[in-house]
């Protein structure tokens, strides 16, 4: 697993989602607000993370803790402040 910065939130994602952007575009605001940056890792570059996340992304990873879509940028925020 991806272990993220204490400044650092990371987005498991895939190609052609757009699921995964309207999550991006949610996050960005947040990020932005908390001096966040965002790692994208795409589940199709190791055959364990496809099987995890393949049919659940985009999932936000933040303090250990994960949440799937759908989320709002309130539920990431409480995740931060865990």
């Amino acid at each position: 697993m991806h272990k993220p910065s204490a400044n650092q939130l990371i987005i498991y994602t895939g190609p052609n989602c757009h699921l995964c952007e309207q999550a991006k575009a949610l996050l960005y605001p947040l990020m932005s607000e908390r001096g966040l940056t965002l790692m994208e890792v795409d589940i199709h570059t190791d055959a364990e993370l496809q099987q995890k996340y393949g049919i659940r992304i985009p999932v936000v990873l933040a303090n250990g803790q994960e949440k799937g879509w759908p989320f709002t940028a309130a539920q990431i925020g409480r995740l931060l402040d865990i």
